[in-house]
Order: C-alpha cells, then structure tokens, then sequence
C-alpha cells in the first residue's frame, strides 16, 4: 500500500518536485506563513490580506488579545472580524469617541481592566452596538456619566467593580433593556441607585447587582422588601458601613431562611454600626436579635391576616426565573391550575393567587409549586382570618371593656340606691321648721350606710324626744308599723346621765324591700 501524502490546510495534496517533497515555488510563502506565528500578518491563498493582527497582539480565530502589552492606546488598525478584543493590563487611560475607527460589527466582548482608565468618552460605544460583555473593572473611574452606556442597546453583562466611582447618574444606564448583571463593588457609591430597581421598568432583564463594600450607610428597606426573591436572591450588599435597624435584621434573616445566595455566601461580612457607639467595630447583623438595645425580633415569614368578605392576593415568590408551570394548593388539598375561574380562589397571570370574599375556612397554609427548567420549588403561605368584618361592628365585645363597663354600673348602681332610696317613714319626714335631733355616735346597730337619722338622744331636759321605740304603735322601719317597741331606759345621775339607746329594729339595711326609684 501506497503512504498517505500529507496535505495543506486547504485539504489538496502537496505536490512534490526531484522526489525531494518540495512544494512548487508559489506555494512556498503559504507554506512558510503557516509554520511561523501569526504576529505579522496573514495573506489569503490569492495574495491579498484579508486582515492584519497588530503588532504586538496574538491574534487566534476571531479573538484578538493585546494583554500586557505595555499599549497606552487602543492599537490600529483592527480587524473587522474580531469578535474578543483584550486590552487587559495596559496604559489605556482614556477611551476616546475614535478609538474603533471602523465599525465592528461582530465584536460582543471588550476586556479593558487594569488599565488606569479615568475617561470614558459618551460616544465611545457608537462603534459597536452588538457589545454584550463589557469590562472596565480595576481601573479609576470616578463617576458614570449622562447616557454613558445608551448605545448598548444589546449589552449583558457590565463590570465596574474596583473602581473610585462616587457619582451615578440616574441615566447613565439607560437603554440597557438586555442588562442581566451589573457589578457595582468596591467603588465610593453612598446612595443606592434605587431608580435601577423600582417598577422593573428601567432594567427589566436585571437578575444580579452587585453593590458590595461601598459607602451605603442606608438603604430602602421598604422597596427592598417588595422586590421579587430572583433579584433578591442576586443583591449583594455585604461590606457596606450600614447602620444597625430592625428593618435591616430582618431583611437579611429573611434572605437566610430563603437560602439567598446573597446572605448565604457572605455572613461574616454582612455587618452593621449601632448608632449609639458608631465607633466600635462592627456587629454581625443576624445577631441582633435579642441584642440590646435595639432588641430586634425576626418577622415571620409569608403570614398574611385578613377579616370577613375581604379579597386578598397571596404572591409566590419565587427565586426561580424561567418558570415552566406553576400551581396552588388550598389548605383543603385543592389545586388551583387555571388562570381566572368563577370560584372564591383564582389564578393571576403573574402565578398569585386571589381569595375573593374570604370565609372562616379559607384560614390555613397555601402552597404554591413552582417548576422551572432545571429545579422545582415549593412555597408557604399561612393565611390568618379574624371572625368579623373589618369595616363592620365586632360580634363581640371586648373582654376588659366589658368588665370595666359592668363594674361601673355596679357602682352607679349601689350609690343610687343609697343616696336616691325615697324615705316613706313619717317620723323621718319633718317639717321645715323642726330641728333634727342630734346624732348618736355610740349606738353599735347604726348603720354608716344609713343616709337617714333614725335615733333621737334620750334624756336631754328641755328638748322634744320623738324617738321611734317610745311609741308601740308607731311606724317602724321602712314605713312598717311594730306592735311593741323598745323600752326607755331609766334615767340615770352623775357623768353619764345621757347615755343614749339605740333601737336594734332602727338598723338601715341594704337588704330593704323598699323599691328603687331612679
């Protein structure tokens, strides 16, 4: 069998010359271009350059790494097909609008790190709207300017991490629609970009954000709360000098019971400043809890409380993007599978679920299944419901309001009686004229509950007795008339002469019959 002839790289045999395997003579410069490295040039197999490397660059397919070059501006000319251009570990200290002087269609990735960049010009990007990885990190930039990325309508991923950037301008990242990560870190930034998050409307496609170790003192904890668990799950906040809160504790512990990326990874660096003692070193912020002073208690999780007839939505959030099929299951074991539905329990198209019209035995713990593309997740919603309207009377009433009430109308009660009892005694009844007999502070049967004097002083010479005992026909207590009364004790000499007697019939009760006139 005959040896197989080796061939060029355009597949034809090579064709040999006086059995020494030589090429014939316009092939030899393709033949030397392939062996030697492709720093110079390359030449196509009809002599014409279909693109240049420059110098000082490795050039491989469609990447073009000029990486530790010692280059202090962008080399020229570029291919038009270079589809990775690295300029990593360089002197480029600013971009200029004319740094591409051509259009390059096919370029999707520009590495410019390590560089010194300080100035990045608004129309740098012009050239190349097909950018979808961009990469200016570990340089110093101090501020994003007005409409700074807005010709990256296409980009994807943007790093400007390890940077000296303070300012961002509320448009520097506008038109970004495709932006799905933004590094942040390690940059001077002191007020949160929350124009990035609110509504979803500015980076819609946003799933990672990376603010870690900044100057963040604060945070809007409010709108933090509300954004969905897939962008929570990507919000890096570790290493930022913020002030110890319960808002704040209880937004982290909530990223730890959802198993947050973002709190997961970095526990020991999620730390916090008491106001009282700015100055001392900084505490764990899942340690606040029970800590004195600020004694903070961790939030349940997905616990909603509604009343009587009310509507409310129960959300699933989940981390999970690219839901396949999502569904719910009522505390009764009931699945929920489609969307609308003339049932007190409906589907939203966002995968919420609406309870109209809520009754006593909607209470209990909702599940919702979600299935995404690659793993499945189950979530919990425990649903409170009071036994009344919220708008409406209670149908019952307070316990200690009820006490209080009724031991007020006993005590209104018990003085009506004692100071509005009508007196139906006619020895009781004087008139205008007469003088009430004195008191008689020694009788043991008067009672301090009586309002009416019923006892006369015996033995007193000159002054009119009309004592309710003398008479044994007289009337008696509460107008009732007695067959005998009491005798009169005889009068005595000496110091204690005026002794007085006291009725024992005479005694005002609380136990009279006599009827209660109001």
């Amino acid at each position: 069998p005959h040896p197989r002839r080796p061939r060029d790289t355009a597949g034809g045999p090579l064709v040999a010359m006086g059995g020494l395997g030589w090429p014939p003579p316009p092939l030899l410069p393709l033949l030397l271009s392939l062996l030697s490295p492709w720093r110079g040039g390359a030449v196509a197999a009809g002599g014409t350059s279909a693109g240049s490397c420059p110098p000082r660059c490795v050039c491989a397919s469609n990447i073009l790494s000029c990486s530790q070059a010692a280059l202090s501006s962008v080399p020229a000319p570029l291919p038009r097909f270079t589809a990775v251009l690295d300029l990593s570990h360089n002197n480029v200290t600013r971009l200029r609008a004319d740094w591409a002087p051509g259009r390059l269609a096919h370029l999707h990735a520009l590495l410019l790190p390590h560089n010194g960049l300080s100035f990045v010009s608004t129309e740098a990007f012009a050239h190349v709207p097909h950018l979808r990885h961009l990469d200016l990190s570990s340089n110093r930039l101090r501020a994003l300017e007005e409409n700074l990325f807005s010709d990256l309508a296409e980009l994807e991923v943007l790093l400007l991490y390890n940077n000296e950037i303070a300012a961002v301008d509320r448009t520097a990242f506008e038109n970004l629609a495709r932006l799905r990560k933004l590094y942040l870190g390690q940059n001077r930034i002191a007020r949160f970009p929350l124009e990035l998050l609110r509504d979803g409307t500015r980076l819609p496609q946003l799933a990672l954000l990376d603010l870690s170790a900044n100057r963040l003192r604060s945070l809007p904890l409010g709108d933090l709360q509300a954004l969905p668990a897939w962008l929570r799950d990507r919000l890096y906040l570790h290493g930022n000098p913020l002030a110890c809160d319960c808002p704040l504790f209880q937004l982290v512990a909530r990223g730890r019971r959802r198993r947050l990326s973002a709190v997961m990874d970095f526990q020991e660096e999620l730390r916090c400043f008491l106001p009282s003692s700015p100055a001392a070193a900084p505490l764990p912020i899942l340690t606040l809890a029970g800590r004195q002073p600020l004694n903070c208690s961790e939030a349940r999780e997905a616990v909603l409380e509604g009343h009587l007839g009310d509507t409310l939505t129960l959300s699933c959030d989940t981390r999970l993007r690219g839901v396949r099929s999502r569904h719910w299951v009522t505390p009764g074991g009931e699945r929920v599978v489609e969307e609308g539905g003339n049932g007190s329990a409906a589907l939203l198209a966002n995968g919420s679920l609406q309870l109209r019209g809520l009754r006593p035995e909607d209470a209990g713990t909702y599940a919702c299944w979600v299935g995404g593309p690659l793993l499945n997740e189950t979530l919990y919603v425990e649903l409170l419901v009071h036994n009344f309207t919220l708008h409406g009377p209670h149908d019952t009433l307070n316990t200690a309001y009820t006490t209080l009430v009724g031991c007020i109308l006993s005590v209104v009660l018990v003085l009506i009686y004692l100071y509005l009892t009508p007196c139906r005694c006619c020895c009781c009844c004087r008139g205008a004229g007469e003088k009430p007999p004195p008191p008689r502070d020694d009788s043991i049967n008067s009672s301090v509950l009586s309002a009416t004097p019923n006892h006369a002083v015996l033995g007193v010479p000159g002054e009119a007795t009309r004592s309710r005992s003398a008479s044994a026909a007289g009337p008696g207590q509460n107008g009732r008339f007695k067959s005998g009364g009491t005798p009169q004790a005889p009068p005595r000499h000496g110091p204690k002469a005026q002794r007085k007697v006291s009725d024992p019939d005479s005694v005002s009760s609380v136990f009279s019959d006599t009827p209660i006139v109001v």
